[in-house]
């Protein structure tokens, strides 16, 4: 059931208990961890804190905690799939979910009590009518009982008994066709996955109403927005819509009068909006090194030509900025040149067909020396988590993700940003050997790209949050390059090694890339059948049913499959 009151429903209840918590291991689940975290350590909650990074471990932490704890909280995970079928739990058992993932399981939504939905309703979510999904077993209408008397029935007798029959009948016929409308209605409901409003910002609205938010927790908050834009969860008119929300709350905690004399101590914090460059990284890596690694510009240039590379040095002869100081640091370049540098690069870029150089964003500041984006945060973070050296686990990976978000660990931030240096560079490169060697191919109603083992820094992109980056990357770029129109509007999956030894691919469905696009995913669904239809070995393991652990060998009927579902 949905929770309307969090304040009372949730933090209360929770407040006087031990709490076990499960975070699923992605940048916007650290963010609202580390909100509620920061609450729990106001009032002083007990809790434990379990990364998740797919149904499996969810179970098993479960299985292993179960005894302990009557309270639990799931941060993006748990919503879109019933949860007391899966777990199993005890009777006294209370989940409280706070997820993006929709639509939400009707059986979630309408269990009164062990689900509590942390979950904002202003959110398109359609939920269908109880009615329409529900309905008491009937029992089974005795037929009375009759006796033959001397071989011959009384009319009385058989009349009753027709009617019961003709009833009967009209019973499961009706019963026949509302199973066949609720199948109808659940199909439409949860045909395609999208995402609603971000967990950490859902939390801060919890931490802001009970007027314990503080500085830190709203960067979170803007952190946990910022990675469902970057990884493409929301639509553009969303993404505007919340940062508006956010903005007011940043104009009243980082507002100082004009006149105070300068009261910044050399470890405060202060965040600001900005209209900034759409650029990554680019105020901790060179102008150039940003361009050539921005989906949004290498696209537009298409710079894995050589035309388009020609392009590149055109644009930045158009700006009229010297190549020495475009391939050296940013922080090392001239002061006189940094000043008005959005303002030159965005008039450029309009000349060069890129309308949308710009994007509101917040950064900010530690301090006097150092100073981030949203969008540099959430690929640090996203790096560390992801992070494919081998003497790290999966919780080492998500403690030192968590840990970055800190500010009193810029050290690991800093890290970060460099392992996201690797990330992109890698995700640019791979990119352009896929477009030049026509690996992404259509196959009718999808585009399809497998990169195969052996590929450079294809480890990079076994884990799904890089995959579907890459994924995402690598459609807009083949939409910008091809001529062929009924290609622009296709959607694309794309497989990765995961395993050689056991010989498994993570597949992922990215959904066409159009300006209209809603954001909303059809390949869960999909797969789920090609797999079912042709007894495919997968592993439906992950929170988003759009990646999927595939076994190499089977991937051509699975593929085949797919063609006849989606055609």
């Amino acid at each position: 059931m949905f929770v309307s009151d969090f304040r009372k429903e949730f933090y209360e209840v929770v407040q006087n208990q031990r709490v076990l918590l499960f975070v699923a291991s992605d940048v916007d689940a650290l963010c609202a961890c580390k909100i509620l975290q920061a609450l729990f350590q106001c009032d002083h909650v007990q809790y434990t804190l379990v990364p998740v990074s797919g149904w499996q471990e969810l179970e098993t932490a479960f299985l292993e905690h179960k005894e302990q704890f009557r309270y639990f909280i799931l941060i993006n995970c748990g919503a879109n799939i019933d949860l007391l079928d899966i777990l199993q739990p005890d009777d006294d058992a209370i989940f409280f979910v706070c997820d993006t993932h929709r639509p939400v399981n009707v059986v979630n939504v309408y269990n009164d009590t062990q689900i509590k939905l942390l979950i904002k309703q202003d959110d398109d979510l359609e939920i269908p009518a109880y009615d329409d999904i529900f309905r008491d077993e009937e029992e089974e209408d005795e037929h009375s009982e009759y006796k033959k008397d001397d071989g011959s029935e009384p009319s009385e007798k058989r009349t009753r008994l027709e009617e019961e029959i003709v009833a009967e009948t009209m019973k499961r016929r009706e019963r026949r066709e509302w199973e066949a409308r609720r199948r109808d209605i659940l199909f439409d409901y949860e045909q395609y996955e999208y995402h609603g409003t971000s967990s950490a910002m859902v939390m801060f609205d919890l931490a802001w109403v009970m007027s314990k938010d503080m500085n830190d927790m709203l960067w979170w908050a803007i952190v946990g927005l910022t990675d469902q834009w970057v990884q493409d969860r929301i639509t553009q008119m969303k993404y505007v819509t919340d940062v508006g929300i956010l903005q007011r709350h940043v104009s009243r905690h980082n507002h100082r009068d004009e006149d105070e004399e300068n009261s910044l101590s050399v470890d405060c914090m202060r965040i600001s909006f900005e209209y900034d460059l759409r650029l990554v990284l680019y105020q901790h890596w060179s102008l150039h090194d940003s361009l050539c690694n921005t989906c949004y510009t290498a696209a537009r240039f298409k710079l894995w030509s050589v035309h388009g590379q020609k392009r590149l040095q055109e644009f930045l002869a158009d700006m009229g900025l010297p190549l020495k100081q475009v391939k050296q640091k940013f922080q090392s370049m001239d002061i006189s040149l940094k000043e008005n540098l959005r303002e030159i690069i965005e008039e450029s870029a309009n000349k060069f067909g890129m309308k949308d150089m710009r994007v509101q964003t917040f950064s900010v500041h530690f301090g006097f020396k150092h100073k981030f984006l949203a969008s540099d945060v959430v690929f640090a973070t996203m790096s560390l988590m992801e992070s494919p050296e081998k003497d790290g686990s999966g919780t080492d990976n998500f403690i030192q993700a968590l840990d970055s978000l800190s500010r009193g660990n810029l050290d690991k931030l800093y890290r970060g940003l460099e392992l996201a240096k690797k990330q992109l560079l890698a995700t640019q490169q791979t990119i352009a050997s896929c477009l030049c060697t026509n690996l992404v191919i259509s196959q009718g109603p999808f585009l399809y790209c497998s990169l195969m083992e052996g590929t450079p820094d294809v480890a990079l992109f076994s884990k799904p949050a890089s995959l579907s980056l890459l994924s995402r990357h690598l459609l807009k770029s083949f939409v910008c390059s091809t001529k062929n129109r009924r290609c622009k509007l296709l959607p694309l999956v794309m497989a990765a090694p995961l395993n050689v030894e056991q010989g498994t691919v993570t597949v992922v469905g990215i959904p066409p890339e159009t300006d209209s696009s809603d954001r909303k995913n059809f390949f869960g669904r999909a797969f789920e059948k090609a797999a079912e239809r042709t007894n495919s070995r997968t592993l439906h393991n992950y929170f988003d049913f759009s990646v999927i652990e595939l076994k190499a060998e089977d991937r051509s009927k699975f593929l085949d499959a797919l063609v006849s579902l989606l055609s």
